[in-house]
């Protein structure tokens, strides 16, 4: 019965080694709640099929397209040893899951059944019941978390953090297997003081562990190719020294921090 399901993937990705540990095939499920003005896969946004510009081809494709659950599986079974033997597996990504969670519940079940691990990537911003669906499928959680203060987050982003942070509330609470991020931003997120609040807001929440993510220029050219504005195309990217400042004062509160 899952399989006349559908749901609307961006991109299947095989042999990816950064979404999590070993060799993984990533499924990018198209639509996000969240409109991040540095966002890196903005055709990931819209829930449905659109249409993007292929330079490479000086004509439109559409990206994104509505499979089965069985057509997925299709390439993901094709690398099963290779999970086995990195200790790898699939990892669902976005966008943002949430918005299509009957859909990708179904297709983790089906990769269980498969004995293949299971990561997601998600902003956590959904209803608590839909976030517990989600997490009682999945092996690994690796989460962002994009700022502590709620307006700023909004300012940003569109919407408050109340949300996120319930349900990262629960994902300690359950002690699950977790990968919480910071994507660090220019001008949003970035400064020292920025740095002793996200500390001070990691301990009160009993967060032990955290990853640094660099403000990049990847997505860049996707606005133009989208035709959209983007608000970041002038802000220079990060790189790992940049954010030695930022890791150190979070270590100094007693919270391991690593930049990924």
């Amino acid at each position: 019965m899952s399989n006349l399901m559908k749901g609307c993937v961006f991109n299947i990705q095989r042999f990816s080694i950064h979404d999590g540990p070993g060799i993984r095939t990533s499924v990018f499920f198209k639509g996000c709640p969240l409109r991040c003005s540095w966002c890196a896969n903005p055709e990931s946004q819209n829930l449905h099929p659109e249409k993007m510009w292929d330079n490479s081809k000086n004509s439109y494709f559409t990206t994104g397209e509505y499979l089965t659950i069985a057509e997925i599986m299709v390439p993901i079974l094709k690398d099963v040893d290779y999970y086995h033997e990195s200790g790898g597996g699939v990892t669902v990504t976005g966008g943002e899951v949430l918005l299509q969670t009957p859909f990708v519940v179904n297709l983790l079940r089906e990769c269980k059944k498969n004995n293949i691990s299971t990561a997601c990537e998600t902003s956590a911003y959904a209803s608590l019941p839909l976030f517990k669906k989600l997490l009682g499928n999945v092996d690994l959680l690796i989460m962002d978390l994009k700022h502590y203060d709620s307006e700023k987050h909004r300012s940003e982003i569109g919407v408050g953090n109340k949300i996120i942070i319930q349900n990262l509330d629960y994902a300690i609470s359950q002690f699950k297997n977790m990968i919480l991020r910071i994507p660090i931003i220019p001008g949003f997120n970035d400064s020292v003081n920025d740095a002793r609040h996200f500390s001070l807001f990691l301990r009160e929440h009993k967060v032990d562990a955290v990853e640094l993510l660099p403000f990049h220029q990847f997505g860049k050219n996707k606005y133009k190719f989208l035709n959209r504005q983007y608000k970041y195309k002038n802000v220079k990217a990060l790189h790992p020294d940049n954010l030695i400042a930022f890791r150190d004062i979070v270590k100094s509160m007693g919270i391991e921090c690593n930049i990924g």
